[in-house]
């Protein structure tokens, strides 16, 4: 069964590390919340940090919270270029294993990241009774269709189920641009099965 999700655009930024966040702001810093993102308990931060690459810096990329375990910066293709991280990898959140590394700059500090640089796959976060209702499960893979003017299918679309998620989709800047999509607009899910 084939249904509607809203989509939203990702830009570059960081999700970091208690660790680092010690480093880069001072020990027992607190991050700042300033709004609050689409999925539950998510937040996108005050607090910004430098990137600095082999070719180039890109200043005040935003933190997004809460503190995880390991840090991870999520940046576009374009931006990779712009760093000249070569051979970026599109990776699932979380999957860090074999990635390239990045400087973070902050006020404080800096932190020399071995690994952590992804541009994040396109995924769907879905509730657990959405993935019911649809007959879906976590890591399936499905296509979806956006229309308009420029309208195009993305495929190898992640489903990511949780009862802590709420139904979106999330794809990158560059990805939305080349759709002509905007923050909440409606794709339709396509359900081959």
């Amino acid at each position: 069964m084939n249904f509607k999700v809203k989509v939203g655009l990702s830009n570059k930024h960081v999700h970091i590390s208690r660790e680092h966040v010690d480093i880069l702001f001072g020990e027992g810093y607190e991050l700042t919340p300033i709004k609050d993102l689409s999925q539950p308990g998510q937040y996108a931060c005050e607090e910004k940090v430098d990137l600095v690459g082999p070719k180039r810096t890109i200043k005040g990329v935003r933190i997004l919270g809460p503190e995880r375990k390991e840090t991870q910066v999520e940046i576009s293709m374009s931006d990779g270029f712009t760093l000249g991280i070569k051979d970026l990898p599109i990776k699932d959140s979380g999957k860090l294993e074999g990635t390239p590394g990045v400087k973070l700059v902050g006020p404080k500090g800096e932190v020399e990241l071995e690994k952590g640089v992804i541009v994040a796959a396109r995924h769907i976060h879905m509730h657990t009774s959405d993935a019911q209702k649809y007959g879906l499960k976590d890591n399936d893979i499905v296509s979806v269709k956006a229309g308009g003017v420029r309208g195009l299918t993305f495929d190898n679309v992640l489903i990511r189920v949780s009862d802590q998620y709420t139904l979106d989709m999330h794809i990158d800047v560059e990805e939305g641009n080349a759709a002509g999509l905007s923050n909440c607009d409606e794709v339709e899910v396509i359900v081959n099965k």
